[in-house]
């Protein structure tokens, strides 16, 4: 039979076949005086045995690896792999749908997710809690109330910093109900600072007010400026107008001094 019928026969494309005789998978018959390569029975048999291996999951070189044991004791082997392997991508895929059913019933409880989702429960509970205090504002929610949002899921995604700002954050919000307006107040006067001048005088009185939202436990500071630097340091302080930086700047020296 030619190649198009030996494929009809096992039910898989001339594609493959050539595949597989391409990587040593399924020997290639010689070609006939017409031109043509033969395939016999055996070769359909054969065929039918690479796809069945195939369809239970294994590569094609763990096939190969099976049909290369006549006796056919590594199959035993490989399909004892298969099935751990099979067993870790099953509690994978319930890690994450667990995570989706906590995202969807996040979704039906406040009506939408944060633009920042997929996010942690506790970081997604955080930032509940500043959607909530952000309707209760008069007028639109500082930029800088988003632009914060978008630093915490990027921390809480890499795990710069660890995980000990975030509770520390709950655990403050938690025990002083006045702790997101005053965190509100911040973003306001940050915001303020987008077009103003490096020596403004709000310059200081906006770190002073950073420094009082921020309980001991949530940070460590660096001990000195060169602590500070590095690729993302570069990239967080570009992110600031210059009078906005100068007071997140001011702020860690308020706060290092703060840790003496």
């Amino acid at each position: 039979m030619r190649i198009g019928e030996l494929a009809a026969l096992a039910g898989i494309t001339t594609r493959a076949v050539r595949h597989y005789h391409r990587i040593g998978l399924l020997p290639e018959p010689p070609r006939q005086p017409n031109g043509y390569r033969e395939y016999a029975l055996r070769d359909a048999v054969e065929l039918a045995r690479i796809r069945r291996l195939s369809e239970l999951g294994l590569s094609l070189d763990e096939v190969r690896d099976v049909l290369a044991d006549d006796a056919g004791k590594d199959l035993v082997e490989v399909l004892a792999e298969l099935d751990a392997d099979l067993a870790r991508q099953e509690k994978a895929i319930r890690q994450r749908r667990e995570r989706l059913a906590l995202l969807l019933k996040q979704a039906e409880a406040d009506g939408r997710l944060p633009a920042e989702a997929p996010v942690s429960p506790e970081l997604a509970a955080l930032f509940g809690t500043m959607a909530r205090a952000s309707a209760e504002l008069p007028g639109p929610e500082p930029a800088m109330a988003a632009k914060e949002r978008e630093l915490l899921a990027f921390l809480e995604t890499t795990g710069h910093g660890g995980g000990d700002w975030l509770h520390g954050m709950m655990r403050a919000l938690d025990s002083d109900p006045d702790a997101m307006r005053r965190a509100y107040d911040v973003y306001h006067r940050l915001d303020e600072l987008a077009d103003a001048a490096v020596d403004d005088p709000r310059v200081e009185r906006t770190a002073r007010a950073i420094v009082a939202t921020i309980p001991p436990e949530v940070l460590s500071v660096p001990e000195d400026e060169e602590e500070v630097g590095g690729a993302f340091a570069e990239a967080f302080f570009a992110d600031f107008a210059p009078a906005q930086e100068a007071a997140v700047r001011r702020t860690i020296e308020l706060l290092r001094e703060r840790a003496r």
